[in-house]
């Protein structure tokens, strides 16, 4: 393409917001051209605005380092300034819904990291690997608000990413699960900056994380649902029971997964059938050839001790599921371990990713 589009991003001072800048240096298709955050770091320059908190471990980008940061409670500011914006908010759920509402009534849209609008009927809670087709229900959405440009489309739980593409390769085949036991051993950074102290972290578990488990248990079934009407139906199955744990890794989320087909007992699959469809898998993103997507997305290791987030979450750029010890289950049927990168794939990343998917879909050309 000839010219960037323009892009914006709010809450751009805080962890996923200094994500997003970094990894959109260099996109080859978008530009940060506006940064928005609280009214505490309003009026400044980025580069003094997180100067002393700045956590990516590389440099500022040089063509954001000197944007001034505006209030991103008032989306008038953006008007001119960008094409649409990434929301990575960090206040109150009911605070970021309406303000990215605000942003989509103003015509500009909204690709938001942020939780707020995950349960919203008509807003799309995107894996693009897998519900792609959830896109459809975005014109119903901007009819229901009288929006003519303006949209939200959100990505899921940095935790859902462990398993979700597995899940969905299998189903995809003809091996529908019925039920899953799901345990994440989630990384430090998904609790944000500060985050958990370190000295609970140290030499520690922590085996509970607010909300995770509700999330793990129900937003894969909006993902796995479909467009009906004017909302998003949800799927029955799979029954999903998780147990959300924190520990002491910086980046990388672990899932271990068991889980049981609905199907007879002659009809279920072997590992080595499993281990076909997901060394196979691959969906719009890959045929689109979107920048971020991963030319693989779920790669199967061998090795009897991995994945291991340090040895593997950068794996295809940080964008795909890792897979090890898939074997026989003596309750269910099979179980495995999986990781995923739980910032980029989990959060920035996967956001950006959104974004070029709905961009080679059309979403942007009224912009």
């Amino acid at each position: 393409m000839s010219e960037k589009i323009k892009v914006g991003v709010l809450g751009a001072t805080g962890m996923v917001g200094q994500r997003y800048i970094k990894l959109l240096e260099n996109h080859p298709w978008f530009e940060v051209t506006y940064v928005a955050a609280s009214p505490r770091s309003a009026g400044k320059l980025y580069k003094d605005a997180v100067s002393s908190r700045w956590l990516i471990g590389a440099d500022i980008p040089s063509a954001v380092a000197n944007l001034t940061v505006q209030d991103a409670n008032d989306a008038k500011l953006a008007i001119g300034k960008c094409k649409f914006v990434f929301s990575a908010l960090e206040m109150g759920k009911d605070e970021i819904k309406a303000l990215e509402e605000a942003y989509a009534a103003e015509g500009i849209p909204v690709v938001s990291n942020a939780s707020a609008n995950r349960w919203t009927e008509d807003v799309p809670m995107l894996v693009p690997e897998i519900n792609y087709e959830h896109l459809d229900i975005i014109k119903k959405q901007q009819e229901h608000h009288g929006w003519d440009k303006g949209f939200i489309a959100v990505k899921p739980n940095c935790s859902l990413q462990t398993y979700m593409m597995p899940l969905h390769a299998l189903i995809q085949a003809g091996y529908p699960v019925k039920r899953m036991i799901v345990t994440t051993l989630q990384a430090t950074s998904g609790a944000g900056y500060p985050g958990v102290p370190s000295y609970d972290m140290i030499d520690n578990i922590v085996p509970y994380i607010g909300g995770e488990e509700e999330k793990t248990e129900k937003e894969c079934l909006k993902i796995l649902g479909k467009v009906s009407g004017d909302k998003i139906e949800n799927a029955s199955l799979p029954l999903v029971s998780s147990t959300c744990t924190r520990v002491p890794v910086i980046d990388g989320h672990t899932a271990c997964v068991s889980l049981e087909f609905d199907l007879p007992e002659d009809k279920k699959p072997s590992l080595e059938e499993i281990e076909k469809v997901w060394t196979a898998y691959k969906s719009v993103p890959q045929e689109l050839n979107l920048p971020s997507a991963p030319e693989h997305p779920i790669v199967v290791r061998h090795e009897e001790n991995r994945p291991q987030p340090r040895r593997d979450r950068e794996t295809e750029k940080g964008m795909a599921c890792v897979i090890g010890r898939l074997r026989k289950c003596n309750v269910f049927d099979v179980k495995f371990v999986a990781l995923s990168h739980n910032t980029k794939r989990g959060a920035a990343l996967g956001g950006i990713l959104n974004a070029e998917l709905l961009k080679s879909k059309g979403f942007f050309d009224k912009l």
